[in-house]
């Protein structure tokens, strides 16, 4: 099993920064994408950015130029910098990670945070 903690979420103006980060842990062999969604109220949960092992990224078309996404492979956490908020960046915003584990064999399977809310105010 693989556990993903996140934290940074929090209430910021609009212009505003914040940062959040999700650490993974368990029975990890190799994370090959974690990203970050997010899920506004009455909304689907959508993506906000991804990264791959490889150091590719890619973003939301809403968050570009405004979002970065970081790993660390070594340390297998995920860090999200957020600036210029806008209010339609509110919501929960949860870390997933594409992970390979080893038991009898290797296999894959995708894992969720608990999720951190990020409010905006205009």
């Amino acid at each position: 099993q693989v556990q993903l903690v996140e934290s940074g979420g929090g209430l910021v103006q609009a212009g505003g920064s914040l940062r959040l980060s999700c650490a993974a842990t368990g029975n990890i062999f190799t994370i090959n994408v974690m990203g970050w969604y997010r899920q506004a109220p009455g909304k689907q949960r959508e993506l906000v950015a991804g990264a791959s092992s490889g150091g590719t990224t890619n973003y939301a078309d809403s968050v570009k130029g405004r979002f970065t996404i970081s790993r660390d492979n070594a340390k297998n956490t995920v860090h999200l910098q957020m600036n210029s908020l806008k209010p339609e960046d509110t919501g929960v915003y949860y870390c997933k990670a594409d992970v390979t584990s080893y038991g009898v064999t290797y296999y894959r399977k995708d894992y969720w945070g608990q999720g951190t809310q990020v409010t905006v105010s205009s």
